[in-house]
């Protein structure tokens, strides 16, 4: 029987979202949501602290959405990639030719929001020191600087934009939707694919602007133990230690176990500041150089 109204929405939740749906009612979960700080301590590959690079400059992002494709507790820092306990791998689809993550069956959860419901029935009884997902995608807003002339018009300002990124290894995408604008792709797109958005004010008059482009070697991978379980190459599995140190399994938990799994934003948008004002201005040339997310901290709430 169903405790709570609570649970009976996280159920749901988990059957119309999550693709690999719970619908044990008699079963507790780990609930799984993200939370995207930009005040996080930002890491390099190996989860040291990394600073910006001289030359370099960033911005936190305002995240719209991201979603994941893979789901791993890990018991030891030891246990090897995919030798742990995988919750979930998303759909994949041979469309494209070859082995890619399905985006039209992605879940697309925003901030605060619940990524992934796995019941506790199915989860071995045990601890799990570690929480490794890949993330497949995510959508953010940024700011660029504009100084130029449009229609006759000078304009010098910061205008929004929103980025979609797929950082997953491989994406059959037949379509998406950045913010407002959708773009048809019909095909496989590897690791940093991207399409932007942004639309200008001038003169009373709005110019939306759309573009997309490949990326390679852009997306920081934070994996603080790799030197003892590395990661596949070209994946985006990121991992973070459990706090407060460990998620416990008993078997004979009464509620749901809140996970809350907070990603570093902070100066997670890297660009090459060659006019060295701080501003990423993408007119002028200065290219982006990093879209990873910089750490993650998973929580038991």
């Amino acid at each position: 029987m169903i405790k709570t109204i609570s649970s009976l929405l996280l159920l749901v939740v988990a059957f119309a979202s999550c693709k690999k749906e719970n619908t044990d009612p008699i079963s507790n979960n780990v609930v799984f949501k993200f939370k995207f700080d930009s005040t996080q301590t930002r890491l390099n590959s190996i989860g040291q602290p990394s600073p910006l690079p001289a030359g370099n400059a960033g911005q936190n992002p305002l995240f719209n959405g991201m979603s994941a494709h893979y789901i791993e507790l890990a018991p030891l820092a030891t246990t090897q990639f995919g030798k742990g306990i995988i919750l979930y791998q998303a759909a994949e689809t041979s469309t494209g030719g070859v082995p890619a993550i399905d985006f039209s069956k992605s879940f697309v959860a925003a901030d605060g929001g619940i990524f992934y419901i796995a019941s506790i029935k199915d989860i071995p009884k045990g601890d799990y020191e570690w929480l490794r997902i890949s993330l497949a995608y995510q959508n953010y807003d940024v700011k660029y600087y504009v100084d130029t002339t449009i229609s006759g018009i000078p304009i010098s300002q910061y205008v929004p934009g929103t980025i979609a990124s797929f950082i997953g290894f491989n994406t059959y995408i037949s379509n998406f939707t950045l913010k407002t604008s959708s773009l048809a792709v019909n095909g496989n797109r590897k690791q940093g694919y991207w399409g932007f958005e942004s639309t200008i004010n001038v003169g009373g008059v709005s110019y939306t602007n759309v573009d997309s482009g490949q990326s390679a070697g852009t997306t920081t991978v934070v994996n603080p133990i790799n030197s003892t379980s590395p990661i596949p190459a070209g994946s985006c599995v990121v991992t973070g230690q459990i706090k407060p140190g460990k998620l416990t399994i008993t078997g004979n938990e009464t509620k749901d176990i809140i996970v809350e799994v907070s990603l570093s934003t902070n100066k997670s948008f890297e660009w090459k500041d060659d006019i060295a004002n701080g501003r990423w201005d993408p007119l002028k040339g200065e290219k982006i150089v990093d879209m990873g997310i910089r750490g993650m901290i998973p929580t038991v709430q």
